[in-house]
Formats: C-alpha cells, sequence, structure tokens
C-alpha cells in the first residue's frame, strides 16, 4: 500500500506558500494589472507557487494541531504579501506625480484618461501615458523577474515563523511613499522650472504690454514647448522611473 501521510503536510506548506504569492501577485507593478484577465494571474500564482515550493517549504514551520493557529499562520502569509505588492506598487506612483506636475506645467492639466494600470481611475492623460510605459518597459527590461526574485527573497526578511513588525512594515511604506513623490518631482523638474521661468515671462509681458492677448498667446506656446521638452526627456524620465523600481526590489530583497 502507498502511504498518503504526507498528503496533509504538502497541502498545507503549498497553502501558505500561494497566499504570499498570491497577495503580492494581486498588486505587484507589471504582473498584477487589472488588465490581465483574473484566471491568468490565479494560474499564474499557483505555478509559481509551484515552482517556489522546493526552495521554500524547508522554511516553513510545521503545521499548527489547532486549526485557529492555522488560519493565523495562513492570514500572516496573506499580510506579508500584501505589504510586499503595496510596497512594490507605491513605489511607480512617481509615474502619476510626474504626469500631473507635467499636465499642469504644460497646460495641459483637463486633459484626463482612465489609467489602466490604476484600476482605471481617472487621471492626467500625461500621467496616464507615463504609468502605462512604465509598465512595458518593466517588462522589456525583465524587472518582472526580479520582482518575482524579490517574492522568493522575502522568506528571509519576513519569516513565517516570527510576527509581522508592523512598525517597521509602516516605516517601510512612509519611506516608498516619500521617495515615489521625490522621484517624481525629479521626472518633472524640468517643466517645473519651464513653467515658472515661462508664466514669469508672460507676467511681465502682461505688464508691459496691457493690450496684448497673453493667455491666447501663451496656451499653443505652453502646449507646443511642453510636449517638445516631453520628446526630449523622456528616456531621461523613463530611466530615473526604473532605477527607482529596481532600487525598491532590491530593498525587498535584502540587498539594498
Amino acid at each position: 500500500m502507498i502511504s498518503l501521510n504526507w498528503l496533509p503536510e504538502t497541502a498545507y506548506f503549498f497553502i501558505l506558500i500561494f497566499a504570499r504569492v498570491g497577495s503580492a501577485l494581486m498588486l505587484i507593478p507589471a504582473l498584477g494589472e487589472t488588465t490581465i484577465p483574473a484566471r491568468l494571474r490565479l494560474t499564474f500564482g499557483l505555478a509559481l507557487s509551484l515552482v517556489l515550493y522546493p526552495g521554500i517549504s524547508p522554511q516553513l514551520p510545521p503545521p499548527p494541531a489547532d486549526i485557529f493557529a492555522t488560519i493565523v499562520v495562513v492570514l500572516h502569509e496573506i499580510a506579508i504579501g500584501l505589504l510586499i505588492g503595496a510596497i512594490a506598487r507605491l513605489s511607480v506612483m512617481s509615474a502619476q506625480v510626474a504626469g500631473a506636475i507635467i499636465a499642469s506645467s504644460a497646460g495641459i492639466s483637463l486633459a484626463q484618461a482612465a489609467d489602466p494600470t490604476n484600476g482605471g481611475a481617472q487621471g492626467a492623460l500625461i500621467g496616464a501615458f507615463l504609468s502605462f510605459l512604465g509598465v512595458a518597459l518593466i517588462f522589456a527590461s525583465n524587472l518582472h523577474h526580479v520582482a518575482i526574485s524579490a517574492i522568493y527573497d522575502s522568506y528571509m526578511i519576513f519569516s513565517p515563523k516570527e510576527p509581522l513588525m508592523f512598525g517597521d512594515a509602516a516605516e517601510t511604506v512612509i519611506e516608498v511613499i516619500a521617495s515615489a513623490f521625490v522621484v517624481g518631482v525629479q521626472m518633472s523638474a524640468p517643466f517645473i522650472i519651464f513653467g515658472l521661468v515661462f508664466n514669469l515671462g508672460l507676467g511681465i509681458l502682461g505688464r508691459l504690454m496691457p493690450q496684448l492677448q497673453v493667455y491666447f498667446l501663451a496656451m499653443p506656446a505652453t502646449i507646443g514647448v511642453g510636449l517638445l521638452l516631453m520628446a526630449l526627456l523622456l528616456s531621461m524620465m523613463m530611466g530615473l522611473y526604473l532605477m527607482h523600481f529596481e532600487s525598491t526590489l532590491a530593498m525587498l530583497r535584502g540587498v539594498a
């Protein structure tokens, strides 16, 4: 007779791994976008959990005898997965910050569009473009492989055997939000300078020539120069975006 005594423990370990991996894949950029069908994301999460099972299962605690203790451990892994995905998702919010600043400086802030990388929420058209371009570049540069590696390496930082450190987690989230805002401002810094100088010049021109319709003269020039700067600086902006995302993943892997 073939013994099946190993089956409950194997199922328990697989559920624990899937709890963290699946929760992280719900939020992590590129791999967890809402534009990807839910069944496809679920299939990928199950397949990734199966691939990671041999390397992670020896690090997991043995199955508890109490069902309530089992539920607590599963919820612990889900919380860690959501934390990892949220940190990675917050790191790419720099594109929305930069897009909002650029749209305001270039005079096209009223151009709104649904952002597929932000759950379809309405936002500045430039921000939606930068977010979608960022996801494409993550796949093109294979940074989604680093994201998967970060999920695997997270077991060395967030052990299932130890309680979740909520204070450190909150501090990390605040730090990621602050750094995302800084990177967003850095990406849009040339547009901020352009907006300040251009509007100052228009103010002086309006004082010197009150009869001149400054607004109708300035709007086409503002949009034209803004789009020209966008074309010239796009590669630099997305370079900062990818470097910031990679550094966040390195922090999650514990190598930063």
